[in-house]
């Protein structure tokens, strides 16, 4: 059986006349920069997101990117933020002159630990920058407590967790910014890059239109330097035909994740409460907890010892999985000026070793679920 780990072929054929009728429209038009398009899915992403304005961006990337040059952060400030994330997270605060201050993750939710803030913030803190990592929110009050205490910034990366919810906030909701990203793959995918960022403070929202610009306004008039961050009208009409089967799509996500649940817990296989895992004696799993009010499960990620040796199995076997991410940032080497040698950040280095992305698309069979399972199964019965 072929279990891809996502198939965007089958979401776009059960929207397809919806999808192809928005980008005909654009084409039409012949207006594919920003424009009423745009707008349009920036008001509805807003409500979605339950906050008062947005703005749409090339990327969430440059969403993060775009936030902190709001915040004027640049050369000897420090932004606190995961070593365990994709890349954009610490790119953009080193690609400004500033420095990633990192701190290692609660290896529940793979999320940063808001325990360990406080610690790390000095004179040169500027900015937070949580990131919601595989569709869960970060424990985000005491995250707060900290930037109100210390008159810090907080940028949240939500690039994966458009929808998850906690305490009755939205992601993207609840700090100065919410950055999102429209990457194909993502559960709200375009068709190509694009971002957008969230927000409840108007002069943050006109300062963000302004600089994605190049800083213009009025056209040809710049009072700062900004950036070529606009996002294309055609990536804005596809989110924007997306954005209402959004909810539906988190829904079969989470039954998919049930599903999981059950069949690993009916597998034989030993279900491990938490890391550190055993490479000895019953093979262990640990799977994804749900700790917040609304987990959207844009991934579901195992703990597994033999990480890599599973992967490959089940490639083998037709399966499609994903590491995500197997390098720290503190172990990257572009990020080698920072000092953290390996042990520096021992939780982000043990998912970073143990975890693997297992198909949850939201049109994932049953049959192919099941089919997950027994490879799996398999592997640490048979070793094959």
């Amino acid at each position: 059986m072929n279990v891809p780990l996502l198939d965007l072929k089958a979401q776009y054929q059960s929207i397809k006349a919806d999808v192809d009728a928005a980008v005909a429209e654009v084409v039409a038009s012949q207006h594919f920069i920003l424009g009423p398009k745009v707008e349009q899915c920036e008001k509805a992403v807003a409500a979605y997101c339950g906050c008062s304005y947005a703005v749409g961006v090339s990327s969430g990337t440059d969403a993060l990117l775009a936030c902190l040059m709001v915040e004027n952060i640049g050369p000897g400030d420090e932004v606190i933020t995961t070593p365990y994330t994709f890349f954009a997270t610490a790119g953009a605060i080193a690609r400004l002159g500033a420095t990633p201050v990192l701190v290692d993750i609660d290896p529940t939710t793979y999320n940063l630990d808001p325990g360990r803030i406080e610690a790390k913030v000095t004179k040169r803190t500027r900015a937070i920058m949580p990131v919601y990592l595989y569709g869960q929110m970060a424990d985000m009050e005491p995250v707060m407590w900290v930037a109100d205490k210390y008159g810090l910034a907080v940028i949240e990366d939500a690039a994966q967790a458009i929808g998850a919810e906690h305490k009755g906030r939205r992601a993207g909701s609840i700090g100065q910014y919410g950055c999102l990203s429209f990457f194909p793959s993502k559960n709200l995918g375009a068709f190509g890059d694009g971002g957008m960022i969230v927000t409840n403070d108007a002069e943050r929202a006109e300062k963000l239109m302004c600089l994605r610009a190049h800083g213009s306004k009025p056209k040809y008039h710049h009072k700062v330097v900004g950036g070529n961050f606009r996002l294309d009208a055609l990536q804005a009409a596809v989110v924007s035909a997306k954005l209402p089967y959004l909810d539906s799509w988190t829904a079969a996500r989470q039954r998919n994740a049930e599903r999981y649940d059950g069949l690993f817990a009916s597998s034989g296989l030993s279900i491990a409460d938490s890391a550190p895992l055993s490479t000895t004696g019953s093979p262990q799993i640990v799977l994804p907890k749900v700790v917040t009010d609304r987990h959207i499960f844009n991934q579901y990620v195992i703990r597994v010892p033999r990480r890599d040796q599973l992967k490959a199995a089940l490639q083998k076997k037709g399966v499609g999985t994903e590491v995500y991410y197997p390098v720290p940032m503190h172990l990257q080497e572009c990020f080698a000026y920072l000092g953290h040698p390996a042990g520096s950040f021992p939780e982000s280095e043990a998912a970073a070793n143990e975890t693997l992305a297992l198909p949850v698309y939201p049109e994932l069979t049953d049959a192919q679920a099941r089919y997950v399972v027994e490879c799996t199964r398999e592997f640490f019965t048979t070793g094959a």
